[in-house]
């Protein structure tokens, strides 16, 4: 099958009839279409957004994390907001409700879509609820939903409602409230109760189980959840490729798997670091701490072509809707790894280069056509949203799925 054939799914058809603001064709007039904003969600963890938008930290530092935001606006249209409780409302009652919004807007502003990660966690859950009963616990946790789903309508667009609940009764690292509640609930119960609050504050959120947990139990679950009514709108898949790139057997074989729900999948978290692998004996990636994990330019490479590689084969997948790298910068990334696009100084890696040619030029489109005498004019590309320009003037449009054949008529003031 070729490549075209491939993306099939990705594209739409529309025939457009361009008009006076008196109704008039126009008629053989030169148009050109731009894609501005791809359908697909290209993301990457931005919880730099929050430092920005809220201009808390030095000028100098303002300059540098405006420099990585502006590589990362460049190419991507898709964002993650850590919203963990022991970091938004380290002490009861005192959210950083105002700095998350001022973020999510910076973003919205900036046409990116937001994630927020997550709303239930047993690891960075607060600390606070140990002191609390199993029934304070949950009807604590049902308020957070509540208060947080509702400040940010509107403003994120797509919530973990809940996170690696495979492990969650079980984890015994250290003592957590969300452990005993989910040990009290079982994990059915559990996510249903998170995503029935969820759903009931905002009925427009896009929410998604999210795990990294892909073995047969991850199956189980998720089956388990959707015969007991959870509204689940999304499977989320995470991939720390930490000790090696996955391949494509065994991403296929995931996909294959996943697929049988007929859910979209979106996979939330990724890494693939451009330094030297963690060892394979090491079981719990946290275990995993060292002075220093240099980016090197051999291994620069190497990210580069595997990335590329699993970008084509989920971009590829009919029912993958998002691809969102966990950090953008090696800067401050998780465990340390050289995971990012950016090396510590701002520097593009080949893996940038790479994401940018893929998704603002392979998978674009930038064409020119020309009107019919009745001022008609058909496109085709991918999906999204798009600017087209004749005669000087400027208008948007949108290719969505399922417009195949339909006729739009625009006016041309």
């Amino acid at each position: 099958m070729g490549q075209e054939n491939k993306l099939a799914h990705r594209k739409g058809v529309k025939t457009l009839k361009l008009v006076t603001a008196a109704g008039e064709p126009v008629a053989e007039q030169e148009v050109s279409f731009r894609l501005t904003n791809h359908q697909f969600l290209f993301g990457c963890g931005v919880f730099d957004a929050i430092e920005v938008a809220n201009r808390s930290v030095s000028e100098e530092r303002l300059a540098f994390l405006e420099e990585k935001l502006s590589l990362y606006l460049d190419v991507f249209n898709y964002g993650t907001l850590p919203f963990y409780w022991a970091r938004f409302e380290p002490e009861r009652g005192k959210p950083r409700t105002a700095e998350y919004k001022a973020a999510a807007e910076w973003l919205k502003a900036r046409n990116i879509k937001v994630k927020g990660h997550p709303l239930c966690w047993h690891t960075l859950t607060a600390p606070w609820l140990l002191e609390m009963s199993t029934e304070d616990i949950l009807q604590v946790q049902l308020d957070r939903i509540e208060r947080d789903v509702s400040d940010f309508r509107g403003l994120v667009h797509n919530w973990d409602v809940i996170n690696e609940v495979v492990i969650m009764p079980i984890f015994a690292k250290y003592d957590n409230g969300i452990t005993r509640l989910c040990q009290r609930l079982g994990r059915v119960r559990m996510i249903k109760e998170m995503f029935l609050k969820t759903r009931e504050c905002d009925p427009d959120a896009v929410l998604t189980l999210n795990d990294f947990n892909t073995s047969i139990n991850y199956e189980i679950l998720i089956d388990g959840c959707l015969n007991a009514g959870v509204p689940i709108d999304v499977i989320g898949i995470q991939s720390h490729q930490h000790q090696g790139y996955w391949g494509r057997e065994k991403l296929e074989e995931v996909l294959e798997r996943f697929s049988r729900f007929g859910l979209p999948l979106h996979f939330t978290e990724n890494t693939i670091t451009s330094g030297h692998l963690m060892p394979p004996d090491i079981v719990d990636l946290n275990d995993y701490q060292i002075d220093d994990w240099p980016s090197t330019p051999e291994h620069e490479e190497r990210q580069a072509r595997e990335l590329e590689e699993m970008y084509r084969i989920l971009f590829e997948h009919p029912l993958v809707e998002n691809i969102t790298m966990w950090k953008f910068g090696d800067e401050g990334a998780w465990l340390g790894a050289p995971a990012g696009f950016v090396r510590k100084d701002n520097s593009p890696k080949p893996s940038y280069e790479m994401v940018k040619r893929l998704i603002k030029e392979e998978w674009s489109t930038n064409v020119t056509a020309r009107t019919d005498a009745e001022g008609e004019v058909k496109v085709e590309g991918f999906l999204g949203e798009y600017e087209l320009v004749c005669k000087g003037t400027s208008l948007s449009f949108t290719l969505g799925k399922g417009e195949s054949g339909q006729l739009e008529q625009l006016v041309l003031p």
